[in-house]
């Protein structure tokens, strides 16, 4: 067991290798029964909060999508004390008016993943965790507000439908997921939302619209994808910097009962 603690998680997705924002930052290696989490965990200070921040594709963005430990990087997080994540993605926008370069803070998903462990209760017991509202509204609330007051284009909903990837999706496949009512689509947030529910942790997902999906019979590269980030990584990380500090350090929200009636 580490001695290192952290009461908040950042996991960086593509783009956001590394905040830049912690003082007196160490780099530790937390042992997992899951295996070894994407990377190094960096812990270290952030106006008074003990953050820690870990690369979900690794330093150099090593990993894909469907090859990530997802167990083994919530995991981690517990293990440091962490109770509240907040998890920076990339997205394809399934809707017209959810343009490149706008951020979505995400209410829902659909899970379309087909191969990747999304629980950690596999015997002995077994619980059914509830993900009806599956992210944390306090934090969430916050992301929001930290986006408007920052005058970025946010989108306070949006249904996050999560492929296995690491292709893109064809057109159909694309148009269909319209029709179900999705908003945005990507390849991170499932099982990583679940596990953390598990966890009795609060999540929220700050999704960066990096291209309009193939329905829009315009082709996505991924080159487009890096070069939409990287004009847009500041804006996550000052909204990294608003939310962290406005954070309660008393939970108001029932992210830590998630268990309760859930296990049989």
């Amino acid at each position: 067991m580490t001695k290192e603690k952290a009461e908040i998680g950042i996991i960086g997705g593509t783009g956001v290798y590394d905040p830049g924002l912690l003082e007196d930052a160490k780099s530790i290696k937390v042992y997992t029964p899951y295996g070894e989490p994407s990377d190094y965990v960096t812990v270290g200070v952030f106006k008074g909060r003990k953050v820690a921040f870990l690369p979900r594709h690794g330093k150099g963005h090593r990993i894909p999508p469907h090859k990530i430990n997802y167990r083994a990087n919530i995991w981690a997080f517990k293990e440091l004390g962490v109770t509240r994540i907040v998890a920076p993605s990339a997205v394809g926008s399934l809707k017209e008016e959810m343009e490149p370069g706008h951020t979505v803070i995400p209410d829902q998903f659909i899970d379309r993943t087909r191969s990747r462990p999304s629980t950690f209760y596999e015997g002995g017991f077994v619980c059914h965790v509830s993900t009806a509202d599956p992210f944390c509204p306090e934090i969430r609330k916050l992301a929001i507000g930290s986006a408007k007051k920052l005058k970025i284009d946010v989108h306070d909903y949006g249904t996050y439908v999560c492929i296995e990837g690491p292709r893109f999706s064809t057109r159909a496949e694309s148009k269909m997921f319209r029709q179900w009512g999705a908003h945005i689509i990507g390849m991170t947030l499932v099982p990583e939302v679940v596990l953390a529910r598990e966890a009795e942790m609060c999540y929220v997902n700050i999704a960066t619209v990096t291209d309009y999906d193939v329905w829009a019979d315009k082709p996505v590269s991924a080159e487009e994808v890096v070069e939409t980030l990287r004009k847009n990584v500041d804006k996550t990380k000052k909204m990294l910097e608003r939310i962290i500090p406005e954070i309660p350090k008393k939970r108001r929200c029932t992210c830590g009962q998630a268990l309760e009636g859930a296990i049989y």
